[in-house]
């Protein structure tokens, strides 16, 4: 079924005959009505499931049923109340779409909704009663495009711009923004990360014009899960300098450089929010800059029994500080912690552990310190 076509009556008959699939799948839920009531001129909402409670009295499930609906125009729904005739004891209101996306479903989450979707997909929370929950289901017809791809170079700039806690709310202009992404970063290509980040409720609008950041930590976990680590090159190399002799040689390689070189994932990490104990030197060295690097850490390419590890960057990106960023005090500075937990996500290892640490002792605090909801 191509649900694209389906408006209308059509589409309340679709969704009330899935809702009523999920509800006949609880073998032992007996007694349980859905009725259609968009047509009333007084409806509050499209659907009532109506089912008995333990205790008597029954449980009101109140579907709004949508064709499409943007994370950001959720909230125009979601401060909606409902009064159903029969006075239930227990009211669920409950979002039904031809398609929920994982970011609506956080929403709906965070608001107190259910949902469901025409693939099968759902949380139904009836408190007192029941819960079902599924996802996983492919879409039953074609979802819509999202304005941008957050795995691009492009968007992981302006995402490391906003969720630097440095940053934590400021009001963006997208000329002020595209001076944080330079170079190669068009105003045209802010526009289009922008756009998408304000339809999934990243951002919002500012009253007083431009736009800023909403939701840090869901961001953060969105970026996490679209960031191509594989994209930046992996050397091993080994270095017969240690300690001190190692940190100044990565120091004047910093100096350099003009700042294209830093502690990453695991050594960024442990001077960052120590946690997880790692061997390894890891760090960002731009391709242009390797047989400098090779010199000043007199460091010799190996395929086993590396000391350093090295990361080739797909995008001078990950070399943000943002206004605030200056080079280490004699030591090299370690990439921003935005950069340093979506590296170490995705390192292997203990990485998910150290990250976790990361977003424990800095991401969060400084979030809240800034008053962000996280």
């Amino acid at each position: 079924m191509n649900s694209r076509s389906l408006s209308g009556v059509a589409l309340e008959r679709a969704l009330a005959a899935k809702l009523e699939a999920l509800l006949r799948g609880v073998a032992w839920l007996r007694g349980w009505q859905v009725q259609h009531v968009g047509g009333a001129v007084e409806a509050e909402f499209d659907l009532l499931a109506t089912l008995p409670l333990p205790g008597g009295g029954k449980a009101a499930l109140c579907v709004e049923c949508k064709r499409e609906l943007r994370p950001s125009a959720f909230r125009m729904v979601a401060d909606k109340t409902f009064s159903p005739a029969s006075r239930p004891k227990v009211i669920v209101p409950v979002l039904a779409l031809p398609w929920v996306s994982p970011r609506m479903a956080e929403l709906c989450a965070q608001h107190g909704w259910s949902w469901f979707d025409l693939a099968g997909n759902h949380r139904l929370d009836v408190p007192g009663l029941l819960h079902l929950q599924h996802t996983g289901n492919e879409p039953v017809h074609a979802r819509p495009r999202p304005t941008a791809n957050l795995s691009t170079p492009e968007a992981g700039r302006v995402i490391r711009t906003l969720l630097l806690p440095d940053h934590t709310g400021m009001r963006w202009t997208q000329r002020e923004m595209q001076k944080h992404c330079q170079p190669n970063v068009s105003l045209g290509l802010v526009n289009k990360v922008v756009r998408h980040l304000r339809d999934e409720a990243f951002i919002e609008n500012g009253e007083e014009g431009g736009f800023r950041l909403r939701d840090p930590l869901k961001l953060l976990f969105a970026w996490r899960d679209a960031y191509r680590f594989d994209r930046h090159e992996r050397r091993g190399y080994f270095t017969l300098l240690q300690g001190k002799t190692l940190r100044d040689a990565l120091a004047r390689l910093e100096l350099q450089t003009g700042g294209f070189a830093a502690y990453a994932a695991f050594s960024a990490a442990d001077l960052q929010a120590p946690h997880v104990r790692q061997p390894k030197t890891w760090l960002y060295v731009r391709e242009q800059d390797i047989s400098q690097f090779e010199e000043l850490v007199e460091a010799k390419r190996v395929d086993s029994g590396e000391n350093l590890v090295v990361l080739i960057p797909d995008d001078d990106g990950v070399f943000y500080l943002g206004d605030g960023g200056t080079m280490g005090d004699n030591r090299m500075r370690c990439t921003n912690v935005v950069q340093t937990y979506v590296d170490l996500c995705h390192s292997g290892g203990r990485g998910e552990e150290a990250a976790e640490a990361l977003l424990n002792q800095r991401l969060k605090p400084e979030w809240k310190l800034r008053n962000m909801n996280v």
